[in-house]
């Protein structure tokens, strides 16, 4: 079992699969962080790779087939920019964030370097790989392959563990990154440090430091017998009933939070809380607690104000599920995975 497997918490009920975006592996070489003449002589070396983020969108590109370390049956892969193209398009490189080793590379310090980067201006690469607006000279030709800038949520299945992994890591620092250019304290500019995951006050007077933010939500499946609750947002596509999710406030222990959301949803009331599994959700900064936990008491009583609808479904709706028109969540989140293991079980 790997490393990845036992930080997103599914050794322990059996499974030996990761939660899409979790399970990456990647050595995030956390000493290296600290060398400010490492970090720059890879930023220049032509064998380190940038993984380049624009408007929350990750570069992804059809696999190479056949090859060795080749994606397999998977859709997508990540797309990597050398340093010499990501100068060209990207933030400065002292703006580059340093998301750690990708072993077998034949790089220094055991593996190639890997950086994540954010890409600003209005330009896009259009459909297909051909690059056009801000990009129109810059990457066409420099790009290790075609590739396009999607959203993680559409295409986060159709990708191997390791990349879904890798660009989720991207994605949630560049957007912290752009979140902290300024000081929350005094206001002033604020300049990387520690390869990128410190922000330090540019004001001497002031000196704060702030440090990537994971904000922890509960994700939880009710079940009542033979029978779960499930509920929906207005906002999503017709027949989608996903599990009861929330944030969890100050002061509030995991367990507490499920029992609050469950009741201020649904009002219905819950025991026999029990972890199951975990899931990076980087839309844009979240840590996802799956849990299951039983009805102990309460009515169903929706909260408008929180979900378009909520009701039970019994084992046998989900075997019929096309004939009454009910959709589960898209297998890139960790609900479906809540789902699909207490049909399982």
């Amino acid at each position: 079992m790997s490393a990845g497997e036992i930080l997103s918490g599914v050794a322990r009920d059996g499974h030996r699969r990761p939660n899409p975006f979790a399970g990456g592996g990647l050595d995030r070489a956390t000493d290296l962080r600290a060398d400010p003449k490492w970090l720059s002589d890879r930023k220049s070396d032509p064998s380190s790779r940038v993984v380049p983020v624009w408007r929350s969108r990750s570069l992804v590109r059809e696999p190479a087939r056949g090859l060795a370390g080749g994606a397999g049956d998977m859709a997508y892969e990540p797309g990597f920019l050398p340093p010499a193209a990501a100068v060209s398009c990207a933030e400065p490189r002292d703006e580059w964030i340093f998301l750690g080793l990708q072993g077998g590379a034949g790089g220094p310090d055991g593996g190639r370097a890997l950086f994540a980067a954010e890409v600003p201006g209005p330009g896009a690469p259009a459909r297909g790989g051909a690059l056009d607006g801000a990009f129109d000279g810059v990457l066409d030709g420099v790009l290790d392959a075609a590739g396009e800038f999607l959203d993680l949520r559409r295409v986060g299945a159709m990708l191997g563990q390791r990349d879904g992994s890798l660009l989720a890591y991207a994605r949630a620092v560049v957007t912290w990154r752009r979140r902290h250019r300024f000081c929350g304290t005094c206001g002033s500019p604020t300049r990387p440090a520690q390869g990128g995951h410190v922000r330090r006050c540019g004001d001497e007077a002031c000196g704060a430091e702030h440090f990537p933010r994971t904000d922890p939500a509960i994700i939880v499946l009710v079940t009542d017998g033979d029978r779960c609750l499930l509920g929906r947002k207005s906002i999503w596509p017709d027949g989608v009933y996903s599990t009861l999710a929330g944030f969890v406030e100050p002061g509030e222990s995991l367990s507490e939070a499920v029992v609050r959301e469950v009741r201020e949803e649904s009002g219905i009331e819950v025991g026999s809380v029990r972890y199951r599994s975990s899931q990076p959700w980087p839309f844009p900064a979240s840590l996802m607690l799956g849990f299951r936990a039983e009805r102990t008491g309460g009515e169903l009583r929706v909260a408008r104000q929180e979900l378009a609808d909520a009701r039970w479904f019994d084992r046998a709706d989900f075997a019929r599920r096309r004939e009454i028109g009910l959709r589960l969540p898209g297998r890139v989140s960790i609900s479906r995975r809540l789902i699909e293991d207490w049909l399982a079980g």
